[in-house]
């Protein structure tokens, strides 16, 4: 059994239980009630290290002979250093700064656009990013959903198209979406003033609670 942390959307933090599993104070983060050793339940917070745990309790999305996951684990962690973090400026600064600076939408979408490019070029000649559809695959498809948002043309990546369309089939993907889409309709990527604050107006004194 798992439980999610569901994301503040007020300035009111979940005062000490969000920092308990989240030490960073941010989501995503869950708590599993019955792991594999049966011990205690654990916590564990960030997106990359929750795909590697849940891959390795199930058993699956994530090779266990060395070469296929040092494959998938090296494009994981091109999505946690890279792309996430450079299409979430791209985001930032294109659609929820209040002062819209050329110098940093123009910056952050030509980064976009080379991230893709690599993705692009590793997708030539292989169906997903390490071969057979992983973690990696699951942790880059999400950035690419707002590719519109991000000043992109996916024609102008076709391997990246094509690997787009075949996870936006996938039976899993549509449903994950679908439960997504009843909690935030499609499109919605206003923010309130309350949220924004929350999200963007964090200093350390969150983290003394």
């Amino acid at each position: 059994m798992f439980e999610r942390m569901a994301s503040p959307t007020n300035g009111q933090h979940v005062s000490g239980y969000l920092l308990r599993i989240s030490p960073n104070n941010r989501m995503p983060a869950i708590i599993d009630h019955k792991p594999a050793d049966r011990g205690a339940a654990i916590s564990v917070f960030e997106s990359g290290a929750i795909l590697l745990y849940l891959a390795e309790k199930a058993g699956q999305f994530l090779p266990t002979d060395t070469r296929g996951r040092v494959d998938v684990t090296q494009w994981l962690m091109w999505q946690m250093g890279g792309l996430g973090p450079m299409l979430g400026q791209n985001h930032h600064f294109a659609m929820y700064a209040p002062d819209k600076i050329p110098y940093a939408i123009d910056r952050y979408a030509k980064e976009t656009n080379r991230l893709y490019g690599v993705l692009n070029k590793r997708l030539a000649d292989r169906d997903f990013v390490a071969g057979k559809y992983s973690i990696a695959d699951m942790a880059s498809y999400p950035w690419i959903v707002l590719w519109q948002l991000q000043g992109q043309n996916l024609e102008d990546f076709p391997h990246l198209q094509r690997w787009f369309e075949s996870i936006r089939n996938r039976p899993g993907t549509v449903r994950a979406y679908e439960k997504g889409t009843a909690i935030s309709p499609p499109g919605n990527t206003l923010m309130s003033d309350e949220a924004k604050k929350a999200l963007f107006g964090q200093t350390a004194a969150v983290l003394r609670t």
